[in-house]
C-alpha cells in the first residue's frame, strides 16, 4: 500500500491508500487474468484512510439476516477474519477459492449469494 495525500474540501489534506501497480495482480487480483488485473491496477479507486477509521452506528447484522462470501485466497482481508465476522453476524456463509477481487474472478458465485439473500428476505 502506498499512502498518497489528497486535498480535502474546505482545506486540509487527507490520505488515501493505493495498491502498488506492480504488486496489484499478486496482492489484490491473483485469480484475474494478468491483462485485466493491469487495467484494474491502473484504474483503481484508492480507499481513504478515514473510511477505515470512522465510527459507525448500530450494526445492521444485529437485527437483520446477513450473508457472507468468504474469499479463501484473499490477501487483503485474512479469510480467518472474514469467517470470524461472518460467525459473529450469524451470516449465511459461502466460501469461494478466490482473491479479494472475487466479484471479478467469480461473478456467478457472487451473484448466487446476492440472489439467495434477495429470495430469503422478500
Amino acid at each position: 500500500m502506498n499512502p498518497q495525500p489528497y486535498p480535502l474540501p474546505g482545506g486540509g489534506t487527507g490520505t488515501e491508500l493505493v495498491i502498488d501497480q506492480a504488486a496489484y495482480h499478486r496482492q489484490f487480483a491473483a485469480d484475474v487474468p494478468a491483462a485485466d488485473a493491469a487495467v484494474m491496477a491502473a484504474t483503481q479507486r484508492p480507499v481513504a484512510t478515514a473510511a477505515l477509521e470512522e465510527k459507525t452506528g448500530e450494526a445492521a447484522w444485529k437485527t437483520i439476516p446477513s450473508w457472507a462470501l468468504i474469499a479463501t485466497s484473499d490477501k487483503n482481508i485474512p479469510p480467518a477474519a472474514e469467517r470470524w465476522m461472518a460467525r459473529r453476524a450469524g451470516s449465511h456463509t459461502t466460501e469461494v477459492n478466490a482473491s479479494h477481487a472475487v466479484a471479478v474472478s467469480r461473478p456467478a458465485e457472487v451473484t448466487d449469494v446476492i440472489l439467495d439473500a434477495a429470495r430469503a428476505t422478500r
